[in-house]
């Protein structure tokens, strides 16, 4: 990994070896192994974060009375997995008229797994931005008391300030936190064309291994605007953002632009 030198300026380069920074997928039918194959693409599934419940003796310190709050605002599937996790070890009863915020339909899905979908108020922004959940909110925010269920170091400020200008009642609940992997070992062993992002953490990770870390040629991909956000705080160069109208996931957003290159060759 290049020493620290001032910004660099990423120049057209042939793309082979790409690397996602979440678990590899569990089905060889993932979307990304049909991507791999139509671009002979060579792929490295590696998490930059790994993600630490925080247990409910320490939750309680908060002194947060889950069961008063009327909306629960969800931006990952992390977050849902912890609120529930937390409910069950302190024995909170959930009302069925509690109403679900969330950032995209995929992690409204997933309340599935804990919740009656159907008989429940669930609701998701358009797009996968901010501002698509920010209007969904909108739409409720009177009389609604939010529980925003994030990170103990999420570093998103956008939608408490969101909440805080709009005058919404609501609370941060810290269920969980996000520790940054070693990934020097990875990097030792192979180079990378392209990294692909989906945490603001997953960049900070990238940091706490690398302090001097300067982007050269490799490009960069990310999804969600907090990740872009994180991306360009940096100083770093983005060459493929997801979600977007016509790339609503990562592997749309590379597929297109893959193409894009193939079709300049």
């Amino acid at each position: 990994m290049s020493s620290k030198g001032g910004k660099s300026t990423v120049a057209k380069r042939t793309i082979k070896h790409i690397l996602i920074t979440q678990p590899r997928p569990e089905s060889d039918k993932s979307p990304y192994f049909e991507l791999a194959k139509k671009f002979n693409l060579e792929l490295e599934f590696c998490p930059f974060i790994k993600l630490e419940g925080i247990p409910a003796k320490d939750f309680r310190k908060q002194k947060i009375d889950i069961a008063a709050h009327t909306g629960i605002i969800f931006t990952s599937r992390n977050a849902i997995d912890h609120f529930f996790r937390l409910c069950e070890e302190m024995k909170v009863s959930i009302s069925q008229d509690t109403k679900y915020y969330c950032i995209t339909e995929a992690v409204a899905l997933y309340l599935q797994k804990f919740i009656l979908y159907r008989k429940r108020k669930v609701f998701f922004g358009a797009d996968g931005s901010n501002k698509s959940l920010f209007d969904v909110i909108a739409k409720h925010k009177a009389n609604e008391k939010f529980l925003y269920v994030c990170s103990e170091n999420q570093q998103d400020s956008e939608i408490v300030n969101w909440l805080k200008a709009h005058q919404c009642a609501f609370t941060l609940g810290f269920m969980y936190r996000s520790v940054s992997c070693d990934i020097k070992p990875l990097f030792a062993k192979k180079s990378f064309d392209l990294i692909c992002f989906f945490t603001p953490s997953g960049i900070r990770s990238l940091f706490d291994s690398f302090p001097q870390f300067v982007q050269q040629q490799m490009l960069i991909g990310a999804f969600g605007s907090n990740t872009i956000r994180a991306v360009e705080e940096q100083g770093l160069q983005l060459s493929i953002v997801a979600p977007a109208p016509k790339a609503p996931s990562m592997v749309a957003a590379l597929d297109q632009y893959l193409s894009a290159v193939s079709s300049k060759k």
